[in-house]
């Protein structure tokens, strides 16, 4: 065995079990993304509540603003009645005191509907609110075993990232440098052992003179088709 592959295969060992701790923290995603997209939805719904009922009072205020100003007017018109003494000026102020009066009455009956507005769409967000209460409170358990989990995959990945840098420092630099590069290539691994007379990993055929430098632990090759590093398990 080359002297240096005892050294690369623990290496790729140690790279497999960081591998396997990422593998299952991201196992755990899904679940974590349907909960909180379970708590969205309940979310989304009560910040729509909430603008309906900022929307409803917007809307309460604006027409009690409108009521206020053709009170005003109504108010101005009367007193200009009182001194007006041309009939025409008036029959013009009386008959706009009595259009005022009937868009004034609309705008008050608006204004009294704006007030159920106001309390319905009240109680849509303290619906909305108890809905998302209960789906906080349903979720708990399974958050908290999911917490439970994430936990200790991260303790796991997190002791197996540190073992995996010892691990390096008993490699060579050089290989070390052509190992790293070939991990962040496509093939799942660095190392492949010889599968008869061909690459462990894509099958090609290796010449036979490099082929023998393998099996005798001569050198550690690449493969020329798809690049890994080459021993003989034998």
């Amino acid at each position: 065995m080359h002297q240096d592959l005892e050294a690369l295969l623990t290496l790729q060992a140690k790279d497999q079990d960081v591998t396997k701790s990422e593998q299952a923290l991201t196992a755990l995603e899904p679940d974590v993304r349907r909960l909180d997209e379970q708590l969205a939805v309940a979310q989304r719904s009560l910040d729509a509540a909430r603008r309906a009922i900022d929307d409803a009072k917007r809307r309460r205020e604006e027409l009690e603003g409108k009521i206020a100003s053709y009170k005003t007017m109504q108010d101005q018109r009367r007193q200009k009645l009182e001194w007006v003494r041309g009939a025409k000026e008036a029959s013009t102020l009386m008959a706009e005191l009595d259009l005022t009066r009937t868009v004034l009455a609309k705008e008050e009956a608006e204004f009294m509907r704006s007030g159920d507005a106001v309390h319905e769409a009240e109680r849509k967000v303290s619906e909305a609110e108890k809905a998302l209460a209960v789906v906080r409170e349903a979720q708990e358990p399974e958050r908290a075993a999911l917490a439970g989990k994430q936990e200790a995959v991260m303790a796991e990945l997190t002791q197996a990232r540190d073992i995996r840098a010892e691990a390096t420092r008993s490699v060579n630099a050089a290989l070390l440098a052509r190992y790293e590069r070939i991990r962040r290539g496509k093939a799942p691994l660095a190392l492949y052992a010889l599968h008869g007379e061909a690459c462990g990993h894509c099958f090609t055929a290796v010449p036979t003179q490099r082929r023998v430098l393998i099996q005798r632990g001569t050198s550690i090759e690449t493969c020329e088709a798809c690049g890994v590093l080459l021993y003989s398990a034998a």
